[in-house]
Formats: structure tokens, sequence, C-alpha cells
């Protein structure tokens, strides 16, 4: 008998030897497989992805094209070249091993998905056909060594927000229509070698790679200007097609170091500057000439000091301490330039914008003020209030090329009137329609009227997919006004809350709803956390929500509270009452928090489809806050609260995670409320999980406001 067990044991452990492979081969990570899947559908299918199923669960042992792994894990995405088209999805932020993703080479559009593996090293979104920005959650990955963007259709500014990329070494933004400065944060690029910026649109200096340790760098065909910084003329620069300025470049301000490459480990010699000998290459420079250097310094500081203070002694006391009180301006000025225009300050940031100017540490995010070259403002006679920096990168449009294209702002041209002002639908000759917010007199005042290009100018500095773009403006006669992008489908307040004509009464389906919170997220987590110093947008309402032709949110009015701080604050017809913070209406301070707590009562509203505040109901049920809170966490009270023209066709897990995101937003005390970066990324979450709903609630029989993405399962 013990033969035949030793047998037995023997085929048992020869078929587990058998068998292991198999089972090590179908082991992909689930939430790898489910964004694989995901992408799969975005990209409509496409045939020449051999091997990839939508219903698919293992990638990794079935050996979908263009994937690799690493065990379970997939750590590469290479579909370079196979003509794909559609979108990449809204999962891919879940596959956290994935280092390299190449989708150059193919026929993508629009915007580039938000949601991109976050551990990348290598992405290569090229030659594709992108039109909308760059996501900055791009700027969120700190590991990122190459980046690739060329040859696509990007216009907008670069957002300052760069800082992060401290391992990119390979950066091409080539071809493509971007313009705009050179954000500040480019200067922490500290692993950079090449960089690649031709055939853009790009305007200003470029200063701000003096220091960087590049040994390629080509800027051709820009609308660049001012001095090529002597430390880039060491390099591999390729130059041609901008406007530079000849001549010696003027001195630095006394007491500038002088501005010296950062070289990198590998490469310790670099370029020898101007004047000095092989000896001090070799040895570098001597205590001697420190010495001097520091002795230099000190004298002209002095000299500088004491005509300084001699000039301060002269003013009234009144003027010293005007001056003191003011918060430190982002546009740096020398002592000798401080004392040349008492008013030059105030050029930039008036006194009535103090408190969006706060005292930052860090370069400002976006170049809002600047629109010429810090080198030349030492050569110009004191600035007047009234020749304020024109706006950068928005048209200019005469009161007669708005009259003609609103009617004369005829009333049948109307579209909304909020606190600032009127806004009408403007339709031009090229066929473009816009949108003409007309300001109030009593919302920009006679003292702020002479400012209001600059107002523009921080307003157009604003680029974000979820935000209202401002294009043009105009200033004549007394009359302001502000330009904006169109959005067809008006307001969230008007899809959820008025009677509209039968061909656009259809419900908002609940994913689509989902999609608009999202998108309105990250607007605000934009202007709270991207933004520097950070935007309060101080009145989040869903008449502030527009939605565009795909049913993608915009908030409208970013930016114009903080910039205007005495606009009226009446309400609209909309009505702003129920989306205020209890804070707010007890001290009448609007912070980050607020701003939170009204986002919540938005959600609110895409839950219920209740106003904020309704009269016509009975006492208890007036106050959406106050009624819906106390139910936010009772499963059965919470589906008798949803909108009725949802028909009941909403995944329940689905509007309980959103009813606790809710439920943190409106929280009494404005400190225990999350950041927006965190309710983001409970959204996000929410959205992952919607589809492992698919198919289950019946949403292929619902319809949106204008009868279209119905069908979607997932927003």
């Amino acid at each position: 008998m013990d033969w035949r067990w030793r047998e037995l044991i023997s085929l048992i452990i020869l078929c587990i030897l058998w068998s292991k492979p198999i089972c090590i081969q179908g082991n992909t990570d689930p939430t790898d497989a489910s964004a694989l899947r995901v992408l799969y559908t975005s990209l409509n299918s496409p045939s020449q992805l051999t091997q990839w199923n939508a219903n698919g669960d293992d990638p990794c042992g079935q050996s979908w094209k263009g994937i690799t792994c690493s065990g379970s894990r997939v750590t590469e995405i290479n579909l370079s070249g196979l003509g794909l088209s559609g979108s990449l999805g809204y999962q891919l932020g879940s596959m956290t091993s994935v280092t390299n993703l190449d989708v150059s080479n193919n026929n993508f559009g629009g915007e580039i998905v938000y949601n991109l593996p976050p551990n990348l090293k290598r992405l290569n979104l090229g030659r594709n056909n992108f039109n909308k920005g760059i996501p900055y959650s791009i700027s969120m990955m700190t590991s990122l060594q190459y980046l690739n963007i060329s040859h696509n259709q990007l216009q907008d500014p670069l957002m300052d927000v760069y800082g992060q990329l401290t391992s990119l070494s390979i950066l091409d933004l080539s071809f493509n229509a971007m313009s705009g400065n050179l954000p500040q944060s480019f200067s922490s690029l500290s692993g950079i070698s090449s960089m690649y910026l031709q055939n853009n649109r790009f305007t200003g200096t470029i200063d701000v790679l003096a220091t960087l340790p590049l040994d390629n760098l080509n800027v051709e065909n820009n609308r660049f200007t001012g001095w090529i910084p002597e430390p880039l003329k060491n390099i591999n620069l390729q130059k041609n097609g901008n406007s530079w300025n000849t001549g010696p470049a003027p001195p630095p301000p006394p007491g500038t170091p002088p501005a010296t490459r950062r070289n990198r480990s590998h490469n310790p010699g670099g370029s020898p500057s101007n004047g000095s000998s092989s000896e001090g290459q070799k040895s570098g420079i001597s205590g001697g000439a420190i010495a001097g250097i520091i002795i230099s310094v000190l004298v002209v500081g002095a000299v500088v000091a004491f005509f300084l203070v001699r000039r301060r002694s002269k003013r009234p006391l009144t003027d010293i301490e005007k001056l003191d009180n003011q918060p430190l301006q982002p546009l740096k000025m020398t002592a000798a330039q401080e004392t040349k225009s008492e008013d030059s300050s105030s050029t930039f940031y008036p006194t009535s914008f103090e408190s969006s100017a706060a005292i930052n540490l860090k370069p400002p995010p976006i170049d809002r003020h600047k629109s010429f070259d810090e080198d030349d403002f030492a050569k110009r006679a004191p600035v007047k209030k009234a020749s304020a920096a024109a706006p950068i990168n928005v048209k200019s449009y005469s009161i007669a090329d708005l009259q003609m294209a609103t009617g004369s702002f005829n009333v049948d041209n109307l579209l909304g009137e909020g606190s600032f002002g009127r806004v009408y639908r403007a339709e031009f000759d090229d066929g473009k329609v816009l949108a003409v917010k007309k300001i109030n007199s009593s919302a920009l005042p006679r003292e702020l009227s002479e400012d209001f290009t600059d107002i523009v100018s921080k307003v157009s500095q604003l680029h974000h997919p979820n935000v209202t773009e401002l294009v043009g403006y105009c200033s004549e006669h007394g009359q302001h006004l502000l330009v904006y992008e169109f959005h067809r489908n008006g307001s969230l307040y008007d899809v959820l809350h008025l009677s509209l004509s039968d061909e656009y009464n259809k419900p908002l389906i609940w994913n689509l709803r989902v999609k608009i919170a999202l998108g309105t997220a990250r607007a605000l987590e934009y202007l709270h956390e991207v933004c520097s110093p950070s935007i309060v947008h101080r009145n989040i309402k869903s008449a502030n929500i527009l939605l565009d032709a795909e049913l993608s949110p915009h908030l409208s009015d970013s930016g114009l509270e903080s910039f205007i701080p005495n606009a009226d604050q009446a309400m609209d017809g909309s009505g702003s009452s129920g989306y205020t913070a209890p804070e707010v209406t007890m001290s009448g301070q609007y912070t980050l928090k607020s701003d939170v707590y009204s986002f919540g009562v938005v959600m609110l509203e895409l839950l219920t489809g209740r106003k904020p505040f309704d009269s016509s109901r009975p006492r208890s049920e007036q106050s959406l806050v106050r009624w819906a809170t106390p139910q936010l966490h009772d499963i059965d009270a919470l589906t008798k609260m949803v909108d009725p023209e949802l028909k009941g066709l909403y995944p329940v897990k689905s509007i309980s995670r959103f009813a606790d995101v809710i439920a943190l937003c409106v929280q009494t005390e404005p400190e225990f409320r999350p950041p927006m970066s965190e309710v983001v990324e409970a959204l996000v979450r929410l959205v992952q999980r919607a589809n492992m709903s698919k198919r289950t609630y019946g949403n292929d029989n619902a319809t949106s406001p204008r009868g279209e993405m119905g069908g979607e399962d997932t927003p």
C-alpha cells in the first residue's frame, strides 16, 4: 500500500506543478484590467487592438497588444501609430504601476484626459490633435522624466504649476500654438537637459531658463523678446525667428548676484564665462576676488541705502505708513526703482486688490501683471494709473463692435442678469458667438474704473477646462464689458429648475449629474490649490455653472469677486440665498471653506432637483440644507429625496456615496470641511465605481436636456 500512496502523492504534486503556470497567467490586477476595459470602450473598440476584449479580465495573461506587465501589474501602455481615435477614458489614474504611456501618432483630439497614471516616467502624447490645454495632473507626476506633447494644436498659455517636476529631463512642447510667457516654475526643472519650444507663440523673455542645466534648447519661431541670457549662449541653442533685442544687455540691479547655470553632476566643468582665465576655471574664484565682490556690493548697497533713507525721510509720515502697510508685490522692483516712482506699486496692484495679493514666498503661478520686460521697466518714466498695463492674450473690442453683435444690447439677446450686470448673446460677422457681460457701475465704482484693465489682465490668466474662458474686453466711454466664450446649453440652474420648451425639458441622467459635479469640483480645486495666491470664488451657485454642447460644466465669474471686492452683492434673478456658508452670514468673510460649503449646496441641487431656498414649500422644507442634511445618511430617506425626474434610474450605492460627500461639504464648522482636492478624489472614485454597475440600472432609457449622451453608463 505504501507504494500506491507514494504514487498517488507524486501524481498530485505533478498536477499542481502543471497547473501552476496557468494560475499565475490569469492573475492580472483587477483594477488594471478594469481600466483597460474602459480604455478599450473609450477608443470605440478598435480592431487593431488585437486580443483586447471589452469583457476581458486578464490583459497580462492574454498578451493584449501594446501592454507590458510585471507580475500582475501593467507597467507599460504603448499604442503608438495605430490610427486610434476616441478618448483615453477616465480610469487610467488607477493604474499606479504604469511608468510608460505612449499614444503618439494617433488621431486623438479635444482635451487631454485628466486622469493619467500618476507614477509615469515617460509620457508621449505627440502627433495627435489635442487642442484644449495641458491638464495640471501632469504637474503632479514627480517621477516624470520624459514629456512629449509636440505636434498638436494646443493654444492656451502654460499654467505656472511645474515646480515639482524636478526629475524631468526632456520636455517637448514644439509645433503647437501655445501663447503667453514661460511660467516661473520652469526655473525649478533642476533635472532638465533638453527643452523644445519651437514653433509656438510664446512671448516675453526666456530669462526663467537662464539657470537651468540645459544642453539643448530650441526656441525658434516664437514671439520672444528681450536679451538671450549669457549662460544660454554656451549650449546648443536654436533661437531664430524671434524678436531678440540687439546690443548689450542692461546691467543687473545693484547687489544682484551673477546668473550662473546649475551644472549637472556629470558635467561639472561647464563653459568658462567671458573674461575668466584658465586658472580660474580650474581652481574657482580666488579668495581675493570674492572679498572684492563682497566689498563692492556693500559699498553700492550703502550708497543706495543712504539715498533711500534720505528720500524717505522727506515724505510725510502718512505716506511712509501707507507704503509699509501695503503687501509685498510679485512684480519685484529695485530700491532705485522704488525711489523713482512713489506710486509704482499701486500701478500693478491697486490697494483695492490687497486681499487677493497676499505675501507669497514662491513664484506666482501665472505672471498676471507683467505685459513688458522687467528689464525695460527701469527705463520708463513713472507710470500713472491711467496707463496701466494692457491685458495679455485677450482681444480689445470697441463699443461699436459689441453693439453690432448684440443688436445694441437688445433684450432679445439677454442671456441673464447677475450681481455684476447683464449678460448678452453676441454674434459677430464671422459667425462666432460669444457672451458679453456688461458691468454695472455699482459693481465697478469710479475709484476702481481706471484699474479695469488690471482686473481683465488677472482674469484672463485663468485657464482650466472647467472655467469659463475670458476672450476679450471693452473699456470705452465709461463702459466696462467682459467678453466670454459662449456655452449653448445655459446654466445648470436653468436645466434643473426652469420650465423649458419640449425640446429642452428632458432631465439630466444621474451619471451626467455626477460628471457636472466632478467638473465643477475640478474648477474649484484649480482656483483654490493651483492658483497662487489662491482665489476664493465667493459666488458658487448653479446659475454660475454653464453647460456646453457636451454638457460639460464651466464655472463662470471666476476671480471677479476677488478682484472687484466692492462689487454689488445683490442677489440676482436665480437667487443666491441658500448657498451662503453660516460663517459668512455671521462675519461677511469669505474663505476657501465657504466655497466648499456652497459647492455642497450645488451637489444637493443635483441630488434632489430642489432649489437651495424655496419659499413655496412648507416652512420645514424651504431651506434645502436644513431639510436634507439630517437625512443624508438614512438610505430609505435618501432614496425619497432623490429628484423624481430621475424616475429611479440610478445606482443606490452611487447616490449614497454622493450624499456622503455632500455631508462633509455642508458641515457647520468650516474647519471640518474637506479641501477641494479631497472632494475631487472622492468624486473620481465614485465615477470609477460606476463602471462596475454598467447596464444594471437601465440608464439607456434616460436622456439628457438635449437628448445627447443619454445612453452613457458613466460620466
